[in-house]
């Protein structure tokens, strides 16, 4: 049990009142009783206004189900269907044009296309990796993983590094020529008269533009690296004759280190499995460790003791010989959690729990003033904070409303919070626009989520029929016309150079030769971010902003037919299915197994994001998103007739044991199969599916978090 300790008519658990009391509001210059004082008055005034939009929620979906039932056995009428969500105020008209007015924005938001990390906030050593993945060795990205052909070992490979060289000096041969010679073919660099020189056979050559060239380390003569500009990210060639690579390159190249994650995402939300306040002040720590510059993490590796810090910023001399300084870091990001959940850290004067969105955003921001202070991160005076799983422009305007009051409370500057909006429910993507219009003054993101959307998707019409296979959603009509209306919306409102427009995650880790081959769409579709799951994945995505000059792609995309919003309402049922009791099963064993592979994880060990091993091994970066879609899946058809309870029940026990023997190396793990109807993690899984149509739009939080509170209490 929490000690609770009375604070200004709030119950607050005696952890976190400890924590912000003595470590976050020192040096802020914040009042400590008058903050609980602001701020129980905010919460007692915010929580009824948030506790009916939930309720509202209901209402909607209700009345959307009964429209599907009235209609059933009828053709389906996308008319009538529109002008049906109209008269419910889910769709709501669009009013006039306008673009966004957020000022105080960094420059990776507005200005640089790049990769963006995101990364759950309550594992330090994670965190640390994220924020200093800005920089990340192209060579070390390319020789471990299978872009480039071959197998990967250990040991030093010469010719697997001869193929690493090669690859890069192509790509500096495309993005980065000189003049009449190719970068194989270089042997030394110098800097004269402002411009860099290269060697070959002792002939100058030179870079065909010589803006691409920043500046340098070292000696003119004889540099230690060079800097270069493309697409607005750096590269930084360096030069070591001394080092593996340095002895067997022409130029003693000994590494080529590329700008990567321009931005980091601090995940408090899908990604970690924070139920109480044990476990929300775990995240909020490793926040306030980041945002005054000092988290650091001690772990052990290859039997020595490593210590992990922030990165320093990089020094470099220009090409005119001023001092030049570039960010060290990403520009880091917090997800807060959205408006659904409350948490038992405190409770209110009726004893509710409070909305955790609320205590987000405070804590947020309360820890964000430590930077405000040194600017590390935000150089602007900007705390930026993601806001996930909204639904509509009603609570857009709520989480508007609870800024104002963090500001208010915290005396810092209107509009310092800055918000980005995780267009992932359906009632935002259609209306989106008017979404961004309650936050025209904070807006700095909007992204686009497959797995979330489609949750949302098969829960918002659940009623209408069964869903197609899973696998064909990524080809629907609905599908295709939301990721484009995502940008069409983005770009008619402004954005372009001053707010992101993001594109989902690359979720398979050990696959970097896929991506390079695939993730260049995301560029090419006028996202100036997008997701990727690691430092090295970001290495390798940074590639393709080298490519693609995402803001000329954007003005391309400004004159194309706008996506109609009638093709996102396309519903991906099933017409008609015959689908064979093999293929119902492969589908349903595929879902299963991804649940109960994550779920075992989340509930025993309150692990919310991690590598879990598919159906075929493959290793999939999962959270809760993943869990929303495939539960939603299996409780469709389960309504729908399409499958049944024994037969969902029966492959779930047996993806158990697949399960089971995919975990049998790790020492923390409890098999389920030895006791199905003991297991916390077993029964939590079939809850989320045979439990999953009755689930508030069809979120997972509620019965996930129910079962980890168990699963602590037994421990």
């Amino acid at each position: 049990m929490m000690k609770m300790v009375e604070k200004s008519g709030l119950k607050v658990s005696s952890s976190l009142l400890e924590f912000i009391n003595n470590e976050v509001i020192p040096n802020t210059n914040i009042d400590i009783d008058k903050f609980w004082n602001k701020f129980s008055k905010v919460v007692h005034e915010l929580s009824p206004i948030n506790k009916a939009l939930i309720q509202k929620r209901e209402i909607i979906q209700k009345k959307v189900d009964d429209w599907h039932k009235s209609n059933k056995g009828k053709d389906f009428n996308k008319k009538e269907y529109v002008s049906f969500l109209k008269s419910i105020d889910y769709l709501i008209d669009e009013k006039n044009d306008f673009k966004i007015d957020t000022a105080d924005v960094d420059e990776e938001i507005s200005s640089i296309a790049g990769p963006q990390l995101v990364v759950p906030v309550d594992n330090a050593r994670y965190a640390l990796n994220a924020a200093n993945a800005r920089w990340g060795s192209l060579y070390d990205a390319l020789y471990g993983t299978d872009v480039i052909s071959g197998s990967i070992g250990k040991s030093w490979d010469r010719e697997r590094a001869k193929k690493v060289i090669n690859f890069v000096r192509d790509f500096l041969d495309e993005r980065i020529p000189l003049v009449q010679i190719s970068w194989q073919n270089i042997s030394k660099f110098k800097i004269e008269e402002n411009k860099l020189v290269v060697f070959s056979d002792s002939k100058k050559y030179f870079l065909k533009n010589n803006e691409q060239f920043i500046g340098y380390t070292g000696d003119k003569e004889n540099p230690n690296s060079i800097l270069i500009k493309n697409n607005n990210l750096h590269i930084d060639i360096l030069i070591n004759s001394e080092t593996m690579v340095g002895k067997i390159d022409k130029a003693a190249i000994s590494d080529i280190v590329v700008e990567s994650a321009l931005s980091t995402i601090v995940d408090n939300e899908d990604s970690v499995a924070a139920v109480d306040a044990e476990d929300k002040v775990k995240c909020y720590r490793n926040w306030l460790g980041l945002m005054k510059g000092d988290l650091s993490s001690t772990f052990e590796k290859n039997g020595k003791k490593i210590v992990r810090k922030l990165n320093q910023d990089r020094e470099y001399i220009s090409k005119n010989g001023e001092k030049i300084n570039l960010h060290g870091r990403a520009l880091l990001l917090n997800r807060n959690v959205g408006h659904l959940m409350t948490n038992p850290a405190i409770l209110l004067k009726d004893g509710a729990e409070i909305p955790e969105g609320i205590l987000d955003a405070f804590v947020s921001t309360l820890c964000a003033l430590h930077d405000f202070i040194n600017k590390k991160n935000s150089r602007t005076g900007s705390v930026y904070i993601v806001k996930p799983k909204m639904h509509g422009p009603e609570e857009v305007a709520f989480t508007n409303t609870l800024f104002d009051k963090v500001e208010e409370t915290l005396g810092i500057k209107k509009y310092s919070i800055k918000v980005g909006i995780m267009d992932e429910e359906r009632r935002t993507t259609v209306n989106l626009k008017e979404c961004i219009r309650q936050v025209k003054n904070r807006i700095v993101f909007i992204n686009t989520g497959f797995l979330d959307r489609t949750g949302d998707e098969m829960h918002t019409s659940f009623e209408a029929g069964p869903m197609i296979f899973k696998g064909e959603m990524k080809k629907s009509t609905w599908l295709n016309t939301y990721e484009n209306w995502n940008v069409d919306i983005g770009l008619k409102c402004g954005f372009s150079g001053k707010a992101q427009i993001g594109k989902g995650m690359w979720a398979m880790p050990d696959q970097m030769a896929n991506m390079m081959e695939q993730k260049i769409g995301h560029p090419k579709s006028g996202a100036n971010c997008a997701w990727v799951p690691s430092p090295t994945a970001a290495t390798l995505h940074s590639l393709h902003y080298h490519k693609v000059n995402v803001f000329d792609e954007q003005d391309k995309i400004k004159s194309r037919d706008m996506a109609k919003v009638e093709n996102i309402l396309e519903i991906p049922k099933a017409d008609r299915p015959n689908w064979s009791v093999e293929d119902i099963n492969r589908e349903i064993e595929n879902n299963a197994q991804g649940i109960l592979g994550y779920v075992v994880r989340w509930v025993d060990q309150g692990v919310g994001c991690s590598k879990v091993p598919d159906i075929n091994n493959v290793g999939l970066m999962e959270d809760r998103a993943t869990l929303r879609i495939s539960s939603q899946h299996i409780a469709n058809w389960l309504h729908h007739g399409i499958c049944n309870k024994e037969q969902v029940m029966k492959i779930m026990k047996k993806m158990a044991k697949t399960v089971d023997d995919q975990n049998k190396n790790d020492p923390k793990y409890k098999k389920m199969s030895e006791d199905f109807e003991k297991s916390i993690a077993f029964s939590a899984a079939c809850d989320l599916v045979f439990r999953g149509r009755v689930q508030p739009s069809g979120y997972t939080e509620p019965l996930l978090h129910q079962k980890r509170l168990e699963k602590k209490s037994t421990n």
